[in-house]
């Protein structure tokens, strides 16, 4: 077999070299995309929007978790849905809605905020809780923050190279928001799969809870007892009914602006138990005469029938969370 020329070797060495880095750039592609979108290869979550208009926003359990807690601290501290907006928008371009150890000199965490700032340690930047409580902090100090543009009152808050960027992310902020206040009922949905992640059990739910909303956020809302109102319960509205249930009560529905409100709550609740649903292996939640179910292939949330359905009723009865065994 006549030997190739050292030309033709040279050709063959450049083209193989040239294959090999034609895959290598499209391995740091696909890794460059997970990194932005906080992808994992686990299980995704999903968010439509409330008016069947088919806007919708898919992400991961990861950001679902961490979206969770940012609207659960703002609702905690009785802030409106636009803070919430604002918060989720600003945490998807700082992050990507990931808490993350690294970025920008010593910027940490959701909202990328620095220690050598004043926003705190890096442990401190690095809890979820801590750190959408201090991006709040500082966005309540924006005069008529919920009437500015997006974009504008985060920028108050994070004084950003790029201000600008922000508002690219208010659609699905504004979805992940009305989701997770509770505006938009059965909106939201995870695919779970409880057997992927490690069994957690009720008492972890309540603690969870407890982290997310604040012990005080968590005490059922003053009631009218013969004309007066009673005073709130001096313990937190969450019942353990079991070493897997736990019950979330929510005021009935009477059709006023209170009930109204109680539905919101209730959806609230039910949505960031399944936002949580991988992190805290929990199986199935029920509210409102509608029930998830984690690993269905569609992950839907579905109408109650037979026994559970007249405890469910149309918006009335506690929500109930389920963790696998």
């Amino acid at each position: 077999m006549p030997e190739l020329s050292p030309t033709r070797k040279r050709r063959g060495r450049l083209l193989r070299r040239g294959a090999a880095f034609m895959v290598l750039l499209a391995v740091a592609g696909y890794l460059a995309v997970q990194y932005v979108t906080g992808g994992t290869g686990t299980p995704g979550c999903d968010v439509v929007s409330g008016k069947g208009d088919g806007a919708g926003y898919e992400f991961t359990p990861e950001q679902a978790v961490n979206a969770a807690t940012i609207a659960a601290v703002g609702s905690g501290r009785g802030l409106p849905e636009r803070a919430v907006t604002i918060a989720l928008a600003t945490a998807l371009q700082e992050s990507g809605l990931r808490n993350i150890g690294h970025g920008d000199r010593d910027s940490l965490g959701l909202f990328q905020q620095r220690p050598s700032m004043g926003w705190g340690t890096e442990e401190e930047i690095l809890d979820p809780v801590y750190s959408a409580g201090e991006f709040y902090e500082h966005l309540v100090k924006v005069p008529d923050y919920t009437r500015l543009p997006l974009t504008v009152a985060a920028q108050r808050v994070q004084r950003s190279g790029f201000p600008e960027a922000y508002a690219k992310h208010e659609p699905d902020a504004t979805l992940l928001a009305a989701a997770l206040t509770g505006r938009s009922a059965a909106t939201l949905t995870c695919e779970g799969r409880p057997g992927t992640a490690r069994a957690a059990g009720a008492d972890s739910v309540r603690d969870a809870l407890l982290r997310d909303f604040g012990r005080d956020a968590l005490q059922p809302a003053a009631a009218e007892v013969s004309g007066e109102k009673a005073a709130p319960s001096p313990t937190p509205s969450v019942i353990k009914q079991d070493d897997r249930t736990v019950l979330l009560p929510v005021p009935a529905d009477e059709g006023s602006g209170a009930g109204r409100r109680a539905r919101e709550r209730g959806w609230q609740l039910a949505h960031w138990a399944v936002a949580n649903a991988s992190d805290l292996h929990i199986k199935r939640v029920s509210y409102g005469g509608r029930q998830w179910t984690a690993g269905n292939t569609d992950s839907q949330w579905r109408a109650i029938t037979g026994a559970g359905a007249a405890e469910a009723g149309s918006g009335a009865g506690p929500v109930r969370i389920v963790t696998a065994p």
